[in-house]
């Protein structure tokens, strides 16, 4: 069979509580600090937990989605032509109070009409929603469209900002972390915290960028994505279906385990979700599992949802080209059910290889995108 078309990003932008742009993401994720704090978006009384990661103000996702297509589009040097033939992926976590208004049934689908009009891009090919791997599953469906020759180039975008019914929900569920920190893979973690985020990324074929001279940013040399459909919440114990996920992303890059140099977990801080996940890895990567630096940035960002798994495959992405690994934040101590190498307490330099960035969701969803610095 014919090679296929390798795949690049020549174009990132990023939105979080750090500040807009990838370089407070970068700077942000690197500095160890978290950006959790008292919400003071929305009243929040009535949670037990009133902590998460915001952008100051009151942002929009609409403008915060278009700010970062934008940084994306730009920093490719995507003019006005090349983003009338680019098709756009969207995922989207949709708006509670705009979706009460009896004039605007529709809101999540016109958000993504709406970014795509202010962008000079054609009308959006697919939004993604309602699971924390909306994104992912968006980047590999851009991968796969270059991959196959159906497109030259795909924008990805994703954008999830705090609301009082995620905050409200995530509360009622126990799922929140009492102590105000997110501490992932660590003994005393109490679970998630979340937190703005938008993100967008120009995927696209090397020979495609080559002929216009840009430059790559990285390469996406792998992604996968399985199901194991164990509980509608809970994660299957032994990583199964997470494994599966990286497994083929290995595949698909004609990587080994040993290839991989920095695993960006999912690490939500939850006791279950984490345990499993460090399974997962373990089945996995086999040996390899044990000296792989891992982290989760979600303990430094919060959990952004929909727009969690470009959010984090973009901070992978920067760390990768600063050669400098984001801490594990929160770290209490080993728990023996997490046997990984976590960076911490301080980051640490990155190694040559590949950053792995894996994902999952309710459901028993679960993608594992694997990228390296161009």
């Amino acid at each position: 069979m014919p090679e296929r078309p390798r795949v690049v990003i020549t174009g990132m932008g990023a939105s979080c509580a750090f500040g807009r742009g990838t370089g407070p993401l970068r700077d942000g994720t690197l500095s160890g600090e978290p950006a959790f704090g008292e919400v003071t978006r929305f009243r929040a009384d009535g949670c037990r937990v009133r902590t998460a990661a915001l952008i100051p103000g009151r942002p929009a996702t609409a403008d915060e989605l278009s700010a970062v297509l934008g940084e994306a589009c730009g920093q490719a040097g995507l003019d006005a032509e090349l983003r009338e033939r680019c098709p756009l992926l969207v995922a989207l976590h949709s708006d509670p109070e705009a979706a009460r208004e009896p004039a605007a049934p529709q809101v999540t689908g016109d958000t993504a009409a709406r970014l795509a009009a202010e962008c000079g891009m054609p009308a959006p090919l697919r939004t993604y929603v309602a699971a924390c791997v909306a994104a992912s599953t968006a980047v590999a469906d851009a991968a796969t469209m270059i991959t196959t020759g159906e497109a030259d180039r795909v924008a990805v975008a994703a954008g999830f900002l705090v609301d009082s019914d995620s905050q409200a929900l995530f509360d009622a569920g126990r799922a929140l972390a009492t102590d105000g920190q997110v501490r992932p893979f660590s003994a005393g973690r109490s679970g998630m915290l979340l937190g703005d985020g938008a993100a967008a990324v120009i995927c696209e074929s090397a020979a495609a960028a080559a002929a216009r001279n840009a430059a790559p940013q990285a390469v996406l040399a792998g992604w996968g994505r399985a199901g194991d459909a164990y509980h509608v919440c809970q994660p299957r114990p032994d990583g199964d279906g997470c494994a599966r996920a990286i497994g083929a992303a290995l595949r698909r890059a004609g990587a080994a385990p040993g290839d991989v140099c920095y695993v960006n977990a999912n690490g939500t801080g939850t006791p279950f979700g984490d345990a499993a996940e460090s399974a997962a890895l373990h089945l996995a990567l086999g040996a390899a599992a044990a000296r792989i630096p891992v982290s989760s940035t979600k303990s430094l960002h919060g959990h952004s949802l929909e727009a969690s798994g470009l959010v984090e495959l973009v901070a992978t992405v920067l760390a990768l080209r600063a050669g400098t690994l984001p801490v594990n934040a929160g770290f209490l101590g080993p728990d023996r059910d997490c046997p990984l190498d976590l960076v911490h307490p301080v980051p640490r330099p990155s190694g040559p290889g590949y950053g792995l960035s894996v994902n999952s969701a309710f459901g028993g969803a679960n993608t594992a995108l694997l990228v390296s610095a161009a």
